[in-house]
């Protein structure tokens, strides 16, 4: 489908003007109206939840306010709050340096879509991707997370935002008292639980199927998918899952800790401010509070009523079509000197994925493959040299070469791009990645070693084995 947009008449360049041929879309809270990239629809910083500020930071979100009239929805919404790394840094400039300035506000929830067809009842499939960034950094719109080259795969995508670090996962006795159930933390992953309700309740004005959406995500985003297939309120909400370098089960560090000790860190963390007050700590800058503390998601109460790791050995999770995968070299980025590059990522990476996809496909039956990613991207002049890092395939599974211009692509990459492309958007499609011009892709079997799809300089079928038990 990838040429559906050129059938469908879409203007080819950039149309903002608000004529007729301009794309809109009637969501349950207003009307939309966006812009025509390069044979996409394109509507951006969609509100999908109140803004989490004042006496909402540290709640669940609330819902969007609606509006009168047409709201232009031609620019991207703030990033949530988050720490700034440094300019010079490995990951800054592979992953994070966006061509645009980065704009950030508490005010953060917001989402963005991409259609070849914006006409109401087309019933494209979906493809939500939810950003990695290590729950600290991060956010839908970077520049490698354009949604353009797989809505032009017959797709809709969106990207969105949710809170990270203390505003999004904080958890505190105060939080807790307040609440209901007496929950607390996990804001962030609530934020992602709001933004698929929206896509359920309104993707169909942007010509998607509701009941044809498919979570797509790296690094701490696919984590926070393996968390989403284990919690109830989520389930209903997508129909397959596709990981990319992390998992939320089988981690190093072991499983997510309990909110009796989560609310502990937080109470140490309060006392770094003077106290423990909540109502203090909501008068507090929010920049002041991502800085100064760092954390992740929790069995809260609310979203996660018991640890990921006992829903998947239980088979309580979702049973949906699983594709999980990883890179070559995941642990160059995070080695310290001395330590070891390949253990560090098959402890934080390799081996928490592999488990991820033994324990799916051994407790639910559904359908497991995997891949390996082994391309060395061509880095740009001062850059040392980090092997297949984490992160590396960005580029290639959105087909996004084209938004880092000044790295020396070739031809290989433009190729591997390409079919990497479709087959996530084969995935989201079907629940199957394979076919088109790939080799076989044989299902995962494990429990130790299992026949994968290897994506590097060419595609090929290879045996992967399991680095540890876990």
């Amino acid at each position: 489908m990838s040429a559906s947009s050129q059938s469908l008449g879409a203007p080819r360049g950039r149309v903002r003007a608000g004529g007729a041929d301009a794309p809109r879309a009637r969501t349950a809270i207003g009307r939309l109206l966006g812009e025509w990239d390069r044979g996409a629809a394109v509507f951006r910083g969609i509100p999908f939840a109140a803004p989490p500020v004042g006496d909402l930071r540290w709640r669940p979100p609330r819902p969007a306010a609606s509006w009168d009239g047409e709201r232009r929805a031609y620019d991207f919404a703030p990033a949530p709050l988050q720490p700034q790394p440094s300019a010079d840094s490995v990951m800054y400039r592979t992953n994070f340096a966006d061509r645009r300035p980065l704009v950030m506000s508490e005010d953060c929830l917001y989402l963005n879509v991409w259609t070849p067809d914006p006409a109401p009842g087309t019933g494209l499939p979906v493809m939500v991707w939810i950003h990695g960034g290590g729950n600290r950094y991060g956010y839908g719109h970077q520049d490698i997370h354009d949604g353009r080259a797989l809505a032009g795969r017959g797709l809709v995508v969106v990207t969105l935002n949710h809170r990270l670090g203390a505003l999004g996962f904080l958890a505190h006795p105060g939080l807790a008292a307040e609440d209901d159930l007496g929950a607390s933390g996990n804001y962030g992953l609530l934020d992602l639980v709001a933004a698929l309700t929206w896509v359920r309740e309104n993707i169909a004005a942007f010509g998607g199927d509701p009941d044809r959406v498919t979570l797509v995500g790296n690094s701490a985003g696919a984590a926070h998918i393996c968390h989403l297939m284990a919690a109830t309120a989520s389930r209903p909400l997508f129909r397959a899952a596709l990981g990319q370098s992390a998992s939320g089960v089988g981690r190093a560090d072991g499983p997510l800790p309990s909110q009796a000790d989560a609310q502990i860190q937080g109470l140490a963390y309060a006392d770094g401010f003077g106290g423990r007050d909540i109502a203090a700590l909501r008068r507090t800058s929010g920049v002041e509070l991502i800085v100064r503390g760092h954390f992740g998601p929790v069995v809260d109460g609310r979203v996660l009523t018991e640890p990921t790791d006992d829903v998947f050995a239980a088979g309580r999770q979702h049973a949906v079509p699983l594709l999980v995968g990883t890179n070559e070299d995941e642990g160059t980025v995070y080695a310290r000197p001395g330590e070891d590059a390949g253990a560090v990522g098959d402890a934080r990476f390799v081996g928490p994925v592999w488990h991820w996809a033994r324990t799916h496909r051994a407790t639910s039956g559904a359908p497991v493959r995997m891949y390996r990613f082994g391309r060395r991207p061509p880095l740009p002049p001062g850059l040392p040299d980090l092997g297949v890092y984490h992160t590396a395939e960005l580029p290639y599974v959105l087909d996004n070469l084209a938004q880092r211009p000044e790295w020396p692509w070739q031809d290989t990459d433009r190729r591997l791009a390409s079919a990497m492309a479709d087959a996530w958007a084969r995935f989201v499609v079907t629940g199957n990645p394979g076919g088109g011009t790939l080799p076989p892709w044989p299902e995962f079997t494990g429990p130790n070693e299992t026949s994968a799809l290897f994506f590097g300089d060419t595609v090929r079928t290879r045996t992967l084995r399991c680095p540890g038990d876990r």
